[in-house]
């Protein structure tokens, strides 16, 4: 036998840290925002970003 499961959810607040909606939601503009400046960079500079780092 299985025990039953509750009727009624917990109304707790959301973790302010791990993985939530909000963490996700920040990581994925945080990534856009990135890629549109290393696009900015490779124009401005005429070289990628690595090579503006001199790693290659």
């Amino acid at each position: 036998m299985s025990a039953p499961e509750p009727t009624v959810k917990p109304n707790l607040p959301e973790p302010k840290f791990g993985f939530n909606e909000y963490a996700e939601r920040l990581n994925g503009r945080a990534a856009m925002l990135g890629f549109v400046l290393a696009l900015l960079v490779e124009y401005i500079s005429g070289q990628g970003v690595l090579s503006w780092l001199g790693l290659m």
